[in-house]
């Protein structure tokens, strides 16, 4: 079944109450029982069903099993958001004196947030690039995880996957990855052997900018050791599913970070066109990152324009798709903002992957938390804007932005 088919027709789209052809919303906060027996196999998870929507939720499994089978885990577990999915992710397998071994071309609130972490005796240890040569200097006895974004965003860096779990798995370490920019679109990390994907389904997933969220698929194909990994030392039991056990009935249900029913079915409703959406944002990407190319002053950052260090990579993991990200240097703060102050039919907001175009000045808004070190490790700089493209005409965008440019240096 291919990908467009599967977001209609995959084996997690079921018969719905009343004939519905989408999943009802159960914006309920409890669910009743016919017996106290009934409640009671409920609550021990010795029979299905749902008793409080913070610990399950029809709609919410709904979005769950499709975002699971899109990229080919074993459980996915949905969160109020993004930034929440990475939190319960980390927490969920990490202690304190345990070291993280991740990116510093991160999203700033994922910096802020592997900061933060610091307090609770959780220490991350970065690298330039996500790659075998840099992180393998790092491991130590007290690495528990590597942890990179399979695109970079903003500095779009790109992850060999497959290279960089086999080191990882070689050590004994499991390797996460934040697929929000690629989406299983134009990748299933899973499959080319990470261990734990996670998502703000708020941006392309959703696709409509109307609904905050999280996702936390799971593969369950790593070898725990639990004598390493003391966060899954009660879960032995489990094995390999210890992770999902541990998170789905301990930390995500005790932190309260559920979904809302009604987000979950945005959810849903967006996602059944994220192939279609995709495939025009990617090739409008493409052709505003290569007509920005041409004008002179301005420096554009996208993967497959030609001399892009991870072109090659692009090609063999992606498959040529080059994402909905791209960010171009104007050669001043002052001009950037002229050049947001120009557009006309570019919106500017803080949120990607939506189906309007969207453009930002990161260094004065995202990163305002980053040191000038973090920023640059990014790609962030003064001049720097970042754009992340819709589904409107390609020869709109690419007017706009050649006429806010023209504006901006008179």
């Amino acid at each position: 079944m291919e990908f467009n088919t599967k977001l209609l027709h995959g084996k997690t789209v079921t018969d719905y109450p009343y004939g519905a052809t989408v999943p009802p919303i159960s914006q309920v906060t409890a669910f009743k029982f016919d017996t106290a027996e009934e409640q009671e196999k409920v609550f021990h998870h010795k029979a299905a069903g749902f008793a409080y929507s913070r610990v399950g939720n029809p709609t919410v499994a709904a979005f769950e099993q499709r975002m699971n089978e899109l990229e080919g885990g074993n459980a996915a577990i949905a969160c109020s958001s993004g930034m929440s999915a990475i939190t319960l992710a980390l927490l969920n397998m990490l202690c304190a004196g345990d070291e993280i071994i991740a990116g510093s071309g991160l999203y700033g609130g994922s910096i802020d947030l592997f900061e933060d972490l610091t307090k609770l005796g959780i220490k991350t240890r970065y690298v330039r690039h996500v790659n075998v040569e840099e992180i393998e200097p790092l491991i130590n006895e007290h690495t528990r995880l590597i942890y990179g974004e399979v695109i970079g965003n903003p500095g779009l860096d790109v992850m060999d996957i497959k290279a960089v779990a086999d080191l990882a798995h070689s050590h004994g370490l499991p390797l996460m990855t934040d697929s929000t920019t690629a989406t299983p679109y134009i990748i299933n990390p899973l499959k080319l052997g990470a261990n734990i994907v996670v998502h703000s389904s708020s941006k392309y997933i959703n696709g409509g900018g109307n609904s905050i969220s999280g996702v936390i698929v799971d593969g369950a194909g790593f070898d725990w050791d639990f004598d390493k990994f003391k966060a899954l030392d009660g879960y032995r039991k489990f094995g390999p599913l210890a992770y999902t056990i541990r998170l789905r009935t301990d930390i995500w249900e005790n932190l309260g970070s559920c979904l809302s029913p009604f987000n979950a079915f945005m959810n849903i409703i967006g996602m059944e066109t994220l192939g279609l959406r995709m495939e025009r944002i990617c090739s409008n990407a493409s052709k505003l990152a290569t007509a920005l190319d041409q004008i002179p002053g301005i420096r554009v950052n996208y993967l497959t324009l030609p001399g892009n260090p991870y072109k090659g990579l692009v090609d063999r993991q992606f498959g040529g798709k080059g994402g909905g990200i791209l960010t171009f240097r104007a050669g001043s703060k002052e001009k950037a903002f002229k050049i947001l102050n120009n557009l006309q039919y570019v919106t500017k907001a803080s949120n990607i992957g939506d189906l309007r175009t969207l453009a930002i000045h990161p260094a004065s808004t995202l990163y305002i938390r980053s040191s000038e070190e973090q920023m640059a490790a990014a790609g962030v700089f003064d001049d720097t804007i970042r754009v992340s493209t819709g589904i409107e005409d390609a020869t709109d965008l690419i007017e706009d932005f050649t006429r806010a440019i023209e504006l901006a240096d008179k």
